[in-house]
């Protein structure tokens, strides 16, 4: 390994920290999304039989109990519980955007390790002929295959690490984006449920 590194050259260094930076944030956030999920249908039957037999205080405690966005968003409107709908919608929608940094945190990173590390190899790729040619060159167009076998060879090595970074980090990014998209979709699910709930079972005012 260490030898197909040094035969790559400078380049395949930098593909190497690429590497570990992608497996970095990659375990980071499966890790982060793993302890954030919870089963989203049965943790809004339970809160809603609380929120229809007007438990709010109870219901809060539940949200404050269960690890992830969702509780936190739904906490936030419950504790506005006496608000007009409107009003609880721009609740939910401004806690939800709080959590949108928080499930996204490094993506960004990831996705550019994932485009970026071909540049690199196809920089290598440029590199590795070039010393091929400039060997060609010094042995006045004459030059033996051992002596522009160096320049070929670091050429492909660094192509090739190139894109068995940049595959699996590609994957790795869509994946994630997929699950932040799945925990979005639930917030706002539950958001919607909710806040339907708690204004659907408010007593009318009572006639004079």
């Amino acid at each position: 390994m260490l030898e197909l590194l040094q035969k790559g050259g400078p380049l395949t260094w930098i593909i190497l920290l690429c590497s570990v930076g992608a497996l970095g944030i990659f375990l980071d956030r499966l890790f982060a999304l793993h302890r954030a999920s919870i089963h989203t249908g049965d943790f809004l039957r339970g809160l809603t039989n609380l929120l229809r037999r007007g438990n709010f205080a109870e219901a809060l405690q539940e949200c404050a109990g269960s690890p992830g966005p969702v509780p936190r968003v739904l906490h936030a409107v419950i504790l506005k519980h006496d608000a007009p709908r409107s009003e609880l919608r721009e609740i939910a929608q401004e806690a939800g955007q709080l959590e949108v940094p928080r499930l996204e945190r490094s993506l960004a990173l990831l996705g550019t390790i994932a485009y970026a590390t071909p540049l690199i190899g196809l920089l290598g790729t440029i590199l590795g002929l070039q010393d091929a040619f400039q060997q060609i060159t010094a042995h006045g167009g004459y030059a033996t295959a051992a002596e522009i076998a160096g320049g070929v060879h670091e050429s492909l090595l660094t192509s090739a690490a190139a894109l068995a970074v940049a595959i699996p980090a590609f994957v790795a990014h869509s994946y994630i984006s997929a699950r932040v998209s799945a925990v979005l979709h639930d917030i706002e699910r539950a958001a919607i449920e909710t806040i339907e709930v708690i204004t659907t079972s408010r007593k009318p005012p009572t006639a004079l």
